[in-house]
């Protein structure tokens, strides 16, 4: 890879990791990564809980009623939060964090998915938040956004295909779309 053009080209969610555990220094890549992403006002709104142990990896793949289920075999995840007290843009400013986490773990050769956690729910609709939230003793002033599980590939993904891109959903100084 030669410039953030393939990076964001080969960047893809990865859903199966291997058994290898990160290094030290990957795990301070990841996060300062997050740590440096820009946010409104300069707030920084967010916190970041990293989890590692295999028990409550397990606990928080059951967080939601589809879609978490990888996290109980990822080696590590990144639980973004952030304090709604502190920015009105606080998805916002997550989002960023959780997406410089995602390319900066394929920059680092590593795979991670984004599990969305904010709006989602369990089987029995519970939010999946106040499952995360429990499970990891997270106060209540702090919302929960995401989960990023990280892990060294434990499958291949194809580039993004370039022919797929949708331009028609480019509109030059004004939108000039069907819809009314």
């Amino acid at each position: 890879m030669e410039n953030f053009g393939q990076l964001i080209g080969i960047r893809r969610s990865m859903r199966k990791f291997t058994e290898q555990e990160l290094t030290q220094e990957e795990v301070v890549a990841l996060l300062r990564s997050a740590l440096i992403s820009p946010s409104s006002k300069g707030a920084h709104p967010w916190e970041f809980v990293v989890v590692d142990d295999k028990n409550l990896l397990n606990q928080l793949a059951h967080c939601k009623e589809r879609g978490a289920e990888l996290i109980e075999n990822a080696p590590l995840v990144i639980v973004v939060l952030a304090d709604p007290l502190q920015s009105d843009v606080w998805v916002e400013d997550a989002s960023v964090a959780t997406t410089m986490m995602l390319l900066q773990a394929e920059d680092l050769g590593l795979g991670a998915c984004w599990v969305q956690i904010r709006n989602r729910t369990m089987a029995d609709g519970k939010p999946a938040e106040e499952m995360v939230r429990m499970i990891l003793h997270i106060p209540e002033r702090f919302r929960v956004l995401s989960i990023v599980a990280v892990g060294h590939k434990g499958m291949e993904r194809k580039p993004f295909n370039e022919d797929r891109l949708l331009w028609e959903k480019v509109h030059i100084n004004s939108f000039d779309g069907d819809e009314e």
